[in-house]
């Protein structure tokens, strides 16, 4: 029999405090909820997100006192839906913040965390550099929540190019991988829908990512397109460069079968590499 699942991503704009991130999300969804949606996936930074020059500055509170966080709470409550807030910006013990995802459950309460893994420390250009570790705490544990609907791995931005992660949560028992972010327009339109539907082959998984849209304020400018990617690698649904609502219907009997015609998770063996007597072990 079938299992579907009708998902949403909502596509937001960078805004520069909670407010204004709020006035952003809440119509969207609304618009969500009022169309069916069972569970919601908002992107990375969802709760606010501006640059300094190279800094990664985005409002953050204390996830206790988090306004953004407690109003998606309320949110969630009065709605009876599940929502994934792809990550939000939390303070850390260190003076740097922590890039936090956090699953709701249909009364508000938080299912599950994840802190963002792998840091964007890259330079495109001259001008366009970015250090986040030097302002975000990074995280080191990978995380699966459990909901009724899937069991949903969580990763965040960066964390698309690193396949052993992915490969882990599908090993793991995740049916559905997800990858919020706030992807800049340059590595965007490079990178995005290949990674994507990479992550998705490689796993027999699927694969939702919600990605924000526009300019960033301070700088900067994210990409769009949030994907809904089947198992077999196929664009269920794009989001394009408007901010709204991505939405889709997924059957997750997909993932068994997919996994059916290609187990490749089941393959791992073990190798040595040159030069080394080190064995690794997917």
């Amino acid at each position: 029999m079938p299992r579907p699942l009708d998902i949403a991503c909502l596509q937001t704009r960078p805004r520069p405090d909670f407010r204004s991130a709020l006035d952003e999300a809440l119509p969207l969804a609304e618009a969500a909820a009022k169309a069916g949606a069972d569970i919601l996936f908002l992107p990375e930074y969802c709760g606010g997100l501006k640059t300094e020059g190279p800094a990664i500055t985005p409002p953050s509170a204390p996830e206790e006192e988090h306004p953004f966080l407690r109003e998606m709470q309320r949110f969630a409550r009065a709605r009876k839906l599940w929502i994934n807030l792809g990550s939000i910006a939390v303070d850390g013990r260190d003076g740097r913040i922590i890039n936090r995802g956090l699953m709701l459950d249909d009364t508000g309460a938080i299912r599950g965390r994840y802190d963002k893994i792998n840091m964007f420390d890259i330079q495109l250009s001259e001008t366009e550099v970015f250090r986040e570790s030097e302002y975000v705490s990074p995280g080191s544990r990978a995380v699966i929540h459990d909901t009724p609907f899937a069991r949903i791995g969580h990763t965040i931005c960066y964390d698309l190019r690193f396949p052993e992660l992915f490969r882990r949560l599908a090993q793991a028992g995740a049916d559905i991988l997800i990858c919020p972010a706030a992807f800049t327009r340059k590595t965007g339109e490079a990178h995005w829908h290949v990674l994507n539907r990479a992550r998705a082959i490689e796993t027999t998984r699927f694969v939702i990512s919600a990605c924000a849209i526009g300019p960033v304020p301070g700088g900067g400018e994210c990409y769009g397109h949030s994907l809904v990617v089947s198992p077999w690698g196929e664009v269920l649904s794009d989001g394009g460069t408007l901010p709204g609502v991505v939405q889709a219907r997924i059957d997750l009997d997909a993932v068994a079968k997919a996994q059916a015609r290609i187990p490749s998770l089941t393959h791992d063996r073990p190798f040595s590499l040159p030069g080394s007597s080190q064995r690794s072990v997917a």
